[in-house]
């Protein structure tokens, strides 16, 4: 059997943080997805990211999350950013001049997520 190593975990604090970074990170052209999981009566959204280039380390695997009581309703963050703000939103479905991060529902937490 594999042992893996255990990725950092990084703790935000919002949704519109997650947002934002993700968001950030489709504009750079990185395929983006928030992955979800329940553990011990909490949901956990979060997206998966490389630290390279870390002093003698190549690749350290980051886990950048949020941590909420209730399960969001929608299949889809959506992110817009224009000269009125800021706004963020939990859809079902995307919509034209926003950018959509596909929200994917496991029926359990990866291996090597360790929070909660």
């Amino acid at each position: 059997m594999v042992t893996l190593d255990k990725c950092v975990n990084v703790k935000l604090r919002s949704l519109e943080d997650l947002a934002r970074f993700a968001s950030s990170l489709t504009t750079l052209g990185h395929g983006v997805y928030i992955i979800h999981f329940k553990r011990n009566n909490s949901n956990y959204y979060g997206i998966f990211t490389v630290f390279r280039d870390y002093y003698k380390y190549y690749g350290v695997p980051l886990f950048y999350y949020v941590e909420t009581n209730d399960e969001l309703d929608g299949n889809y963050l959506l992110v817009k950013v224009d000269e009125g703000g800021e706004r963020v939103e939990v859809s079902k479905g995307t919509r034209p001049g926003w950018i959509s991060i596909p929200i994917v529902s496991l029926e359990q937490a990866p291996e090597v997520v360790d929070v909660g």
